[in-house]
């Protein structure tokens, strides 16, 4: 299946696996990109030398194409950057931050920059930076999501209508339906993150793996947008956060509570009660477990003959 997406990349399905972070290590990575899609190693996560050992061992696992999500607010971004060149890594997801400080010094180095976004005006500010692909994520998704609460359905439209450069949809994407309803709204290629949490290789905890697993309709809502918006679980944390709010709490309080460590604690770690677990809606439609070779093929197959279904309508 070849398009802009899978050129651009040198990828066989024009799927991305989101590089979330605590859940996108070098497994996860490297499965994605030997079942034919754009692997990511979430950078978030991890320490400057932590992120190098995941690069390595990548490298070992896949002679395939993979990548490294940076979400740009980190004060050792510099160091981060340094190890991504160093290591030979020619794929950069950027995000949470402004796609102008990095991408021109990426694509200098032979690197494809490719930056996150929640909104048609932070896409044409990432176009106007130079970016060779846009991510566009709706409200749905479980990180990087916008104060604006706009869905997918709506986002990706919208923004195809002003860009002129590839674009990858994301947010409540976890089917071949989904992956060809986006693409029939306009865009390239999707990027997928819920469903490769619920995955074998994932470094999520497996106790958070069962709750994505569990998950129904409404158990998941958008909150912190004063800090950075997530959707989260409706845990203990949750509900402490909701009870701040009744409270009108300031930044200074929602930040005290927040903590360190605290989605690592949830997602890593497996505290269900007091950590901070990000998901999508789309996991009301998650119901195992899987490598990630066969989530790829399910997603296949079902794109397939959604597109079959949709020509005999």
């Amino acid at each position: 299946m070849a398009n802009k997406i899978t050129k651009l990349f040198n990828i066989k399905y024009p799927i991305v696996q989101a590089g979330m972070v605590w859940n996108s290590g070098w497994r996860l990575a490297s499965a994605a990109s030997n079942s034919g899609i754009l692997g990511l190693i979430g950078a978030g996560s991890m320490y400057p030398e932590v992120l190098r050992e995941h690069i390595q061992k990548c490298k070992k696992a896949t002679d395939k194409p993979f990548g490294v999500n940076v979400p740009m607010l980190y004060p050792n971004i510099q160091e981060i950057m340094d190890i991504i060149v160093d290591e030979g890594v020619k794929i950069v997801f950027t995000s949470a931050g402004n796609p102008k400080t990095w991408t021109s010094w990426l694509q200098e180095r032979g690197i494809i920059v490719v930056h996150v976004v929640s909104s048609v005006k932070f896409a044409l500010k990432a176009q106007e930076a130079g970016v060779d692909a846009v991510v566009a994520e709706g409200f749905e998704a479980g990180g990087h999501n916008g104060r604006d609460e706009t869905t997918t359905l709506t986002l990706i439209p919208i923004v195809k209508e002003q860009l002129k450069i590839p674009l990858i949809a994301a947010g409540g994407i976890a089917t071949g339906r989904a992956m060809l309803a986006t693409m029939i709204l306009g865009a390239d290629g999707v990027q997928v993150g819920s469903r490769f949490v619920a995955s074998a290789e994932s470094s999520a905890n497996q106790a958070f793996k069962q709750v994505v697993v569990d998950a129904k309709e409404g158990d998941t809502q958008l909150t912190l947008k004063e800090l950075a918006p997530v959707r989260l679980i409706k845990n203990k944390f949750y509900q402490d956060v909701q009870e701040l709010y009744a409270k009108a709490a300031s930044v200074d309080e929602l930040k005290a509570l927040l903590g360190r460590g605290r989605a690592k604690k949830g997602m890593f770690e497996g505290d269900l009660v007091e950590g901070e677990l990000e998901i999508g809606q789309v996991a009301a439609l998650i119901h195992d477990i899987k490598p990630v070779a066969e989530i790829v093929d399910d997603i296949m197959k079902e794109f397939e003959e959604a597109k079959k279904q949709v020509a005999n309508l």
